[in-house]
C-alpha cells in the first residue's frame, strides 16, 4: 500500500514537471533592447527607450525623468517602428511634438502612467486620512522637482534593467542628505515569474517598475508614505480599478489580494492595457514576509483631473492634452497602525506591472495541484485498496469452505 502511494506521488511529481517544461518552451518571446537616448546633456532629462519586437508589432516603452517621472506605452503594428526625439523642442518651453514615432500611423494604441508626487502624513492618525481630512500631511515631495542622476551609468543591457535615481533639490528639512528616491525598470523577453517577492507573474507584453525609497529622513515619529499615479488614456478611453483576490498565496505569503488598472479595449487585436500590483511593500533590500509593509490603495479619482506638466506626456500627446484625453490619478500608501517597518529599516521598496492585453492572473502551480491531487487520492487509493482485500479475503473463505452432503 505504501509503495503504490510512493508510485502515484512520484508520477504526479513527473507530470507536474513535465508540464511546467512545456508550459515554458511554449511561451511567446520578443526580441528587446534596452537603451538610454542620446541628445541631452541634462541629466534629469534623461530618456529610456525599451523597444520589444514581436510577429507583425512592436511595443514601445518610453521612460523619462524629465519633468515628473513618466513611461510612455506605445503599441505598433509595425517590426520595424523607431522612436524619434527633438531635444530642443523636448527642453524648451513648448515640448508639444518633441516625441513621435515612425512611419507616422503606425501607433494603433497609446498610453502612459505618470508619477507625479510621494506624500508623508502621520500614520498615528489613520482615522484622520480615511475620512480624508488633510491635517496628518506634511508638504509633499514633488517628483518633477527633482534632481536625477544620469540613466546611462545604470543600464545593464544584459539583465535588461536600468534604475533612475533622484534627490529632492528643495529639501529645507534635510530628509534627503543621505536618501534618494529611485524608479527601477525592467523588461522582459518572455513570459515568466520574478525570483524576489512580490514575484510578480509577467508577460513578454508587460514591464516592471519598483518604486524605492532608501533612506529618506520621515518628519515625524509616526511617518507613512504615499505614491500618486495618473494615468492617461486616449479620447474615449478610460481604467477601471479592478481588485483580483484569491486563496492561493503561494509565491507571495499572507497576501491574497491583486490590484489593477485595466483600461477598455481598443480592439480586439491589441486587448486593454493595464497596470498591476500585489498590495504589500517591502522594508528590506532583501524582501521577506518579515519586513512586508501594507499596502492600500485609494479610489481612482477622475472627476476634472488635469495633468501637471512639464512631462514626455505632454511631448508625446500635444498641447491639447487635457482636453483630448481621460485623466486618472490613484494614491497608493504603505503602512498602516502596525507599519513601522520603514522608520525601522528606512527602506521601501513597491513593484507594479504594466503592459498590454490581459492582465496576468496567478493560478495554482503544477505543484500544488499535484499535492492537492495526492491528498484527496491517497485516501480514495487506500479505500479502494482496502475494499479490494477484503472482497479477496471474503472469496478465499468461501472457496476453503467444503459443503457436507
Amino acid at each position: 500500500m505504501l509503495r503504490g502511494s510512493r508510485l502515484l506521488l512520484a508520477g504526479l511529481w513527473l507530470l507536474a514537471s513535465v508540464s511546467c517544461l512545456l508550459g515554458d518552451a511554449a511561451g511567446y518571446r520578443r526580441k528587446v533592447t534596452l537603451q538610454s537616448v542620446p541628445g541631452s546633456n541634462s541629466s534629469s532629462a534623461n530618456l529610456l527607450h525599451v523597444r520589444a519586437v514581436g510577429r507583425n508589432n512592436t511595443l514601445h516603452y518610453v521612460w523619462s525623468s524629465f519633468g515628473a517621472p513618466t513611461v510612455l506605452l506605445l503599441y505598433t503594428r509595425s517590426e520595424s517602428s523607431a522612436l524619434r526625439v527633438n531635444w530642443t523642442k523636448l527642453l524648451s518651453a513648448s515640448p508639444a511634438g518633441a516625441i513621435w514615432i515612425e512611419p507616422p500611423g503606425s501607433v494603433v494604441y497609446s498610453t502612459a502612467v505618470v508619477f507625479t508626487k510621494v506624500f508623508e502624513y502621520n500614520g498615528a492618525n489613520v482615522s484622520a486620512l480615511s475620512k480624508g481630512q488633510e491635517e496628518p500631511f506634511y508638504p509633499p515631495y514633488d517628483l518633477a522637482g527633482f534632481s536625477w542622476q544620469n540613466v546611462n551609468h545604470t543600464v545593464n543591457q544584459t539583465a535588461l534593467t536600468a534604475k533612475f535615481q533622484g534627490v529632492d533639490t528643495s529639501d529645507p528639512g534635510g530628509a534627503f542628505h543621505n536618501g534618494t528616491i529611485s524608479f527601477q525598470v525592467t523588461a522582459y523577453e518572455q513570459g515568466g515569474r520574478d525570483g524576489p517577492l512580490p514575484r510578480l507573474l509577467h508577460t513578454a507584453n508587460s514591464s516592471k517598475v519598483e518604486f524605492i525609497m532608501d533612506n529618506v529622513a520621515p518628519r515625524g515619529n509616526s511617518s507613512r508614505f504615499m505614491l500618486e499615479v495618473v494615468t492617461v488614456e486616449e479620447k474615449g478611453g478610460r481604467k477601471r480599478l479592478q481588485s483580483v483576490r484569491s486563496i492561493d498565496d503561494e509565491y507571495t505569503p499572507t497576501i491574497f489580494e491583486m490590484a489593477q488598472l485595466v483600461s477598455e479595449p481598443r480592439n480586439d487585436s491589441i486587448g486593454p492595457s493595464f497596470f498591476q500590483w500585489k498590495t504589500t511593500a517591502y522594508g528590506s533590500r532583501e524582501a521577506s514576509r518579515e519586513n512586508a509593509i501594507r499596502c492600500r490603495y485609494h479610489p481612482l479619482q477622475t472627476a476634472n483631473r488635469m495633468l501637471p506638466g512639464p512631462s514626455i506626456a505632454h511631448a508625446y500627446f500635444g498641447e491639447g492634452l487635457g482636453r483630448s484625453h481621460h485623466i486618472a490619478a490613484i494614491n497608493i500608501s504603505f503602512g498602516g497602525e502596525d507599519g513601522e517597518v520603514y522608520a525601522e529599516k528606512g527602506y521601501l521598496s513597491w513593484s507594479a506591472l504594466l503592459g498590454f492585453g490581459t492582465p496576468p492572473k496567478d493560478a495554482f502551480s503544477p505543484l500544488v495541484m499535484a499535492i492537492v491531487v495526492v491528498a484527496l487520492g491517497t485516501p480514495v487509493v487506500l479505500l479502494l485498496a482496502g475494499g479490494l482485500v477484503v472482497l479477496f479475503a471474503r472469496r478465499k473463505r468461501h472457496s476453503q469452505y467444503e459443503p457436507i452432503n
